[in-house]
């Protein structure tokens, strides 16, 4: 039955879904910017072989209307009118289904998944240079493009749907758009194509040339549209009510704008699995450096006309590297506690462990998808304490050559950066943090809910339900700042020993050191 909100509601707010690759959760962001109850549920992630990474489209949908579901019938409980839906997504999932039945025809497709990572390596002599130039990124080792194609080819089924005109692709965002309307919408948006590998930076359009090469045929795509330039309105019989679908971006730039990740030179990191920084770059791109690796140029949200854009970079391991220690290996019961042996550990003279946390290769400062971690260093002398605070480096300063990288393709650095996600809400690894970037680091109060937040402002801001993204982003409460305590000398020591220990694992007889912009505020 539809439920309509509208006289007696005593607040007004956005319903907010994010849905990411291990679960999904939606809840009401309030006119005051806060997020009212949110609801969660697991998504299963499948790995039939050691490339391949897929999960059910079905299953998305089903958790994702359920906790909609919850999140819409407590909102109506409480009184709260729901004015507009918002989508923040995982990006670059790809998914194929029938428009007909509106029963997805395969697997979809994960972002992780490298099944066709060496095939792509043939393309990149031809590609590299150019898609840099108008993508912003390389032609990298995933394409949902080149997946879909092989579909087509290796699948009767498939393609008989493609020549009867029955055939849909898109992303999770299209996916989910198409199904909160009824099937009224096939689209998506900037911050979704881009992570895709198709989407040109400077026309806001398909890289038709690019996806048409890799065998794509260019009339599944779908359409494209600015983050907020809306989705049609929620079929009743889908949600409970009829609601425009107001915004739809990916989860990292939803998170990026609740942040406060809005003008040149404000940035985030949010630490989870693995760490993603982001910085808001400006209206025009700030294009990736050849000697600088991992750091990509994306659109940060296109909002109404105008692109803003933004650069990030990513390392792979930052929580799973806590939960392999503490979870596999049972080095220690917990991160929280690893963390409390890592304060114990004393000021060493000379040698002291090292761990470098490439569990998963290493993307920045080098592109070494094949490395692997190493703790190094230990003597007899070694304690636990010594070893918790090793790993707690490590992160840092993988971290912290993300904000170098960054920075150094900006030309400029980071007049801000706030930090959020679980493995943030480490004392210990907040200072360390500050100490490596020279950088104060503000951690977000709230940012367990910041790609919720992010897309319900954006979506809030084209609905009328604030003035703009800096009233309502600034009016959250302030996070705990950790401000540096080394002195530059000693920071740009620590950073030389990390560089040359990271060198020696690799095999290298140097590394590119991106340091060299100031990362202190203007």
């Amino acid at each position: 039955m539809t439920q309509t909100f509208t006289g007696a509601a005593s607040r007004r707010g956005v319903l907010a879904i994010d849905e990411g690759t291990t679960g999904t959760r939606a809840g009401v962001v309030l006119d005051s910017g806060a997020a009212h109850q949110e609801f969660y549920r697991p998504i299963t992630v499948g790995h039939p072989d050691d490339l391949a990474v897929e999960q059910d489209p079905a299953e998305i949908r089903t958790a994702t209307l359920d906790v909609a579901r919850r999140a819409v019938a407590r909102a109506h409980d409480d009184g709260i009118g729901i004015t507009a839906v918002a989508l923040a997504t995982q990006r670059a999932t790809a998914l194929l289904w029938d428009r007909i039945t509106g029963e997805p025809l395969l697997p979809a497709v994960v972002w992780q998944d490298r099944r066709y990572a060496q095939e792509l390596t043939g393309y990149e002599a031809k590609w590299d240079a150019v898609l840099l130039a108008r993508q912003g990124r390389p032609v990298g080792a995933r394409s949902p493009f080149l997946w879909a194609a092989r579909q087509l080819a290796a699948h009767p089924g498939v393609a008989a749907a493609h020549r009867a005109g029955r055939l849909l692709f898109g992303t999770v965002d299209t996916w989910l758009i198409w199904c909160l309307t009824g099937g009224a919408v096939h689209a998506t948006t900037p911050t979704n194509a881009a992570s895709t590998g198709g989407y040109l930076l400077g026309a806001h359009a398909w890289d038709e040339e690019w996806i048409g090469a890799l065998g794509f045929p260019l009339d599944l795509l779908p359409e494209l549209r600015s983050d907020d330039a809306g989705f049609g309105t929620t079929d009743p019989e889908v949600l409970g009510v009829a609601v425009p679908v107001a915004a739809s971006l990916g989860d990292q730039h939803a998170a990026l704008i609740a942040l406060g990740g809005l003008a040149a030179g404000q940035g985030m990191c949010m630490y989870g699995t693995g760490a993603f920084v982001d910085a808001a770059t400006g209206t025009e791109p700030a294009l990736p450096r050849p000697d600088i690796a991992g750091v990509l140029a994306q659109p940060g949200r296109r909002q109404g006309d105008t692109s803003h854009f933004s650069l990030e970079a990513y390392t792979s391991t930052a929580g799973s590297a806590l939960r392999w220690l503490c979870d596999d290996l049972g080095l220690f019961a917990s991160p929280k506690e690893l963390g409390e042996e890592a304060r114990r550990a004393p000021s060493r003279p000379g040698r002291t462990p090292r761990f470098i946390p490439s569990l998963a290769g290493i993307r920045t400062p080098v592109w070494r998808p094949e490395a692997t971690a190493a703790l190094t260093g230990l003597t007899l002398a070694t304690t636990r304490a010594d070893v918790a605070r090793a790993v707690l480096e490590g992160i840092a300063h993988s971290v912290c050559d993300l904000v170098d990288g960054v920075a150094a393709t900006m030309g400029a650095p980071f007049t801000r950066l706030r930090v959020g996600g679980g493995v943030s809400g480490s004392d210990p690894l907040m200072q360390i943090q500050a100490d490596l970037t020279g950088l104060p680091l503000e951690r977000a109060a709230d940012s367990a809910t910041a790609s919720l937040r992010g897309t319900a402002y954006l979506a809030g801001v084209a609905q009328g339900l604030w003035s703009s993204l800096d009233e309502v982003v600034e009016a959250q409460p302030r996070g705990r700042v950790f401000t540096p305590s080394l002195d530059p000398s000693e920071r740009a020591r620590h950073r030389a020993d990390w560089y040359d220990a990271l060198a020696a694992h690799l095999h290298e007889k140097s590394l590119p050191a991106h340091g060299g912009y100031p990362r202190t505020p203007h």
